[in-house]
């Protein structure tokens, strides 16, 4: 061995410690306002039925009518291949497992929709079977893994409506047997923090009353205006609503049409992937990152209903426009209509299962610090497990490949995807 270095410092202890002391409260903000991703599953969408024609078989009948769409007009995985163009080596693999899914779980995140969907004529009554229904469904193991309402915004016009039908509804699930821990609400066309402000106290409200854990309940912010991205100070709005969220914000959902419309985009441009709508979900995605808020892309309006080349040629945009999201890490989107499930499950299985091989090969050389052609850092491991840890949840790949492929156990990648600040040492959860 060779002889030891000999080391030299200059400044007393004292020094770091004043530094250490003067960080204290940026330490503690910086740990408020980005505690990191929760850890938990992202659904891969969010499908909107309305509160007037909702039923406690819509989520089967969504799986059976996006199942009778394939066996009309995608009968098998050649025809699915072609049409959206996957891989030959994909075809096979991504057609059995979006069958399988159809058939086990179409529908991840459920939303009852008495906003812009909703056209019933008893709210109340609807909002209180809403709850019934949503109970029995998470009794019985047939709820979505979320389940939830959207109800009107805080605006003047119809607040009154969107706190009573909050309370309806949240009522109604504490009358049969208590809240799911699926519950998601939703929080449409937030245009000022305040807004959001004024529906975490109507939720402790609530919480107080019925003697619950206080921030039991979370909700998703809508950005559907102008002003939720950028305000009239310059300062970008959607940034102070996660704020004003008190840490009950979950995630921000961009609202394709309203928001479009807001700026004057044309009716025929109004899409998900119209400039405008990257810049959007840019300022949202910066604003969230880090603070466990998940962000949601919007919708398309262009349903596969018709003849098979109309329905192929919307299966063709809603495939591509859910790749184009995912690779933006937008992980999450909406489906309206039952025809859009089979392209949704095809582009995020297509999506996981294409690069799981080499994300895993890339996280198993970080592990064993070997050399390869990519040198990645503790950030990329992180972003590695996650993205396996997402094919995962949705059910595009199997604990047992990425087992093998990886070395890794579950929690081993969740240990990966949640590192202690600072990004040197994966801890498990």
């Amino acid at each position: 061995m060779g002889q030891q270095e000999k080391v030299s410092t200059s400044l007393a202890g004292a020094v770091a410690e004043d530094i250490s002391a003067s960080l204290a409260p940026v330490d503690a903000e910086l740990a408020r306002r980005y505690p990191g991703d929760p850890g938990t599953r992202q659904p891969v969408h969010t499908v909107y039925v309305p509160g007037d024609a909702y039923h406690a078989g819509t989520i089967r009948s969504w799986g059976d009518q996006a199942l009778a769409a394939l066996d009309e007009h995608a009968p098998d995985a050649a025809t699915l291949a072609r049409v959206l163009g996957l891989p030959a080596d994909l075809a096979e693999p991504v057609y059995t497992r979006v069958r399988a899914k159809l058939e086990r779980e179409p529908v991840e995140d459920l939303r009852v929709d008495f906003e812009d969907g909703y056209h019933g004529r008893d709210e109340d009554a609807d909002a209180a079977r809403a709850a019934r229904l949503v109970s029995e469904a998470y009794a019985g193991g047939t709820a979505a893994p979320y389940t939830g309402i959207r109800m009107k915004c805080m605006e003047a016009a119809v607040r009154d409506r969107g706190i009573r039908t909050t309370d309806v509804f949240l009522t109604g699930l504490t009358e049969h047997g208590g809240l799911p821990g699926g519950l998601v609400l939703t929080l449409p066309k937030v245009t000022y923090p305040e807004q959001v402000t004024a529906f975490v106290r109507l939720l402790e409200a609530f919480e107080k009353t019925h003697g619950l854990d206080a921030g039991r309940i979370g909700f998703e912010i809508q950005i559907e205006t102008s002003q939720a991205i950028l305000a009239a100070d310059g300062t970008a709005t959607v940034a102070r609503m996660i704020g004003a969220a008190e840490g009950r914000a979950t995630g921000l959902h961009y609202g394709t049409f309203d928001y479009s419309a807001c700026l004057g985009v044309s009716a025929a441009h109004q899409a998900s992937d119209h400039p405008a709508a990257d810049h959007a979900k840019a300022i949202m995605q910066v604003a969230a990152a880090g603070t466990g808020v998940r962000v949601s892309d919007g919708s398309t309006n262009v349903l596969p209903v018709g003849g098979t080349e109309r329905v192929h040629e919307a299966w063709r945009l809603h495939y591509g426009l859910t790749r184009r999201a995912l690779a933006r890490a937008y992980y999450q989107g909406w489906d309206m209509h039952p025809g859009h499930l089979p392209t949704r499950y095809a582009a995020v299985f297509a999506f996981y299962r294409e690069g799981m091989e080499a994300a895993a090969a890339r996280l198993a050389a970080y592990v064993a610090r070997t050399e390869g052609d990519i040198m990645d850092e503790p950030a990329t491991a992180k972003a590695l497990s996650g993205y396996l840890l997402r094919g995962l949840d949705c059910g595009a790949l199997d604990d047992a490949e990425v087992a093998g492929l990886t070395g890794l156990t579950r929690a081993e990648l969740d240990a990966f995807a949640r590192p202690r600040r600072g990004g040197l040492t994966a801890t498990a959860r």
